[in-house]
């Protein structure tokens, strides 16, 4: 400690050192330090003084979402104890487990990552009468919850360019496992086509937007309006999947804007706003917002540090009204093109353009 403190000081300007510590030494060198000032220490506490203290062995910076993690710890006491006691384990700030350690040893532990991203795994014990202090009787773990694959259901509705483009860039990922259906029409439709044309293969709404819903990590609905090919129920089903930690993406075309918008279905309680029925086609650069340049979606993207930005122009918009949440792009006459919204423990993004 005392070479670390002293690294950058010339020898000639050390005047000497006072230490404030307990008189436990456990990391000296095996020679003499080479320290050729007056040191001083100041001792604290006194023999009859105890303390625990708990910490971990082995906590990974990684783990899988919804898979056990393998994780140690272990307890100290000064008073040399080897008797058990309870460490309340906690993920997220919510307590999952009491376990039962014996002081002094290792002890094994798995927790399972509740979600991707940052989590906070806690490890406690309650305060003995007498302990110095209580406040090393907490351990912290931060893991990073990494998802093995992510689960990708598109719904496409009305065919365009951008259907393609949504495709590729799915399936250009080997850790996205993608389930992809066109609607195109509902299947009591007869239009004389012949049946050796039609696709005989019935579209498993039930199984999808039932049974499961809760399976996928992400639901797109591109450029998608409502047909009878999903039940007016189904939508409930969606916005109830958001609400329970779903993810929902809408890229949004003229559709949207319609009578048969699915801002008109129950899925509306999950939506971040609600079309005016205006379709703007007019030329312009996408821009990030004042908010956009912050927020960890947009921030940093490429070409939007220029003016104009280094990218094309897109031609159109598709007009909402009282937009949720955070507006982190903005399109045609500073109109939102992109919100993102969290609704109950899900998240939910609207793209609110066909034409990029």
């Amino acid at each position: 400690a005392l070479e670390g403190a002293f690294r950058d000081v010339p020898p000639s300007r050390i005047g000497g050192a006072i230490m404030i510590t307990d008189g436990e030494v456990h990391d000296a060198p095996p020679g003499a330090p080479d320290f050729n000032a007056p040191l001083h220490a100041l001792i604290t506490g006194n023999d009859h003084e105890k303390d625990r203290r708990i910490r971990f062995e082995n906590a990974p910076r990684f783990g899988l979402v919804g898979k056990p993690l393998d994780m140690t710890y272990r307890v100290i006491s000064t008073e040399n104890e080897t008797g058990p006691v309870d460490v309340r384990v906690s993920v997220n700030g919510e307590q999952v487990a009491v376990e039962h350690a014996t002081v002094g040893q290792a002890m094994p532990l798995q927790v399972t990552i509740p979600g991707a991203g940052r989590n906070i795994v806690e490890l406690a014990i309650d305060r003995e009468p007498g302990e110095l202090t209580d406040t090393n009787n907490r351990a912290i773990a931060l893991i990073d919850g990494i998802r093995e694959n992510l689960r990708v259901l598109l719904v496409s509705g009305e065919p365009h360019a951008g259907e393609r483009t949504w495709r590729n860039l799915l399936k250009s990922d080997a850790s996205v496992d993608l389930v992809h259906f066109t609607i195109l029409r509902p299947p009591e439709k007869q239009d004389g086509t012949p049946i050796n044309e039609l696709s005989l293969i019935a579209f498993p709404t039930r199984e999808l937007f039932v049974e499961k819903i809760k399976d996928f990590d992400l639901i797109i609905f591109d450029r998608y309006q409502h047909r009878d090919v999903l039940p007016i129920l189904y939508y409930d089903y969606i916005s109830e999947y958001v609400e329970k930690g779903g993810a929902l993406l809408i890229a949004a075309g003229p559709e949207y804007a319609g009578e048969s918008s699915i801002a008109r279905t129950p899925l509306m309680a999950a939506l971040p706003a609600m079309p005016t029925g205006e379709v703007v086609d007019k030329a312009f650069y996408p821009r990030l917002t004042e908010l956009g340049q912050r927020h960890p979606v947009t921030r940093g993207l490429d070409g939007s540090a220029t003016e104009p930005p280094h990218w094309s122009r897109w031609f159109r918009t598709i007009g909402v009204q009282n937009p949720e949440g955070e507006v982190v792009m903005k399109g045609a006459d500073n109109r939102p093109l992109l919100l993102l919204d969290r609704k109950g423990e899900g998240r939910v993004g609207m793209l609110l353009s066909d034409q990029g």
